[in-house]
């Protein structure tokens, strides 16, 4: 395993996470969570999201190898689903509506789907296929510690933003792993 750290290589890995894990994309969502007194613990989502991606970082490919599947398959398929939150994030279509049972909201939709969800694993999976875990983990965790600050002060990130903001960096990122996408599907059906 390599653990060299490239200044570049971290901000790439940065940016793709934090178009996947899209907590400023989900500020609705957690607003709207907080309008219908659903609580929240901030530290708790993205330290226990932080360590369910970290342990598929490291035993992810573990279980691709139980079902015979090596990592730049898994990547050109992960580029495919990264493609279509792409599209999902660019074009404001909504797969599936997020409703949580009970009165905490924590684990269901916060911690999952919304933060360590499927786009999450598979972009951790990608983008070991292109550079190292040092550069990976640095990246994941700077993505946490800026979850927990928008979980943190929710009212205040959408204030600072506003609707428009949001909106407005939501396709933004939305685009940047559109090209992400498409970049990691070349980079690895070559491979294949």
């Amino acid at each position: 395993m390599d653990w060299t750290f490239n200044i570049k290589d971290f901000a790439s890995a940065f940016i793709v996470l934090f178009a996947i894990i899209d907590v400023t994309g989900s500020l609705p969502i957690f607003v709207d969570l907080k309008n219908k007194n659903k609580s929240f613990s901030p530290l708790k989502a993205s330290f226990f999201s932080f360590l369910i991606l970290l342990t598929f970082f490291f035993i992810g490919e573990g279980i691709l190898r139980l079902f015979n599947v090596d990592v730049s398959s898994f990547a050109v398929a992960g580029s495919l689903v990264l493609f279509v939150i792409a599209c999902e994030m660019t074009f404001g279509i909504e797969i599936f509506k997020m409703d949580s049972p009970g009165n905490s909201a924590t684990m269901v939709p916060i911690i999952f789907p919304l933060l360590a969800g499927p786009g999450a694993f598979t972009a951790l999976l990608s983008l070991k296929a292109e550079y190292n875990s040092l550069v990976i983990i640095s990246a994941l965790l700077l993505n946490m510690t800026i979850v927990f600050i928008v979980l943190r002060r929710v009212q205040l990130v959408e204030k600072l933003i506003g609707a428009g903001g949001v909106y407005v960096l939501r396709k933004f990122f939305g685009i940047i792993l559109l090209a992400i996408s498409v970049k990691l599907f070349m980079g690895n059906i070559t491979l294949l």
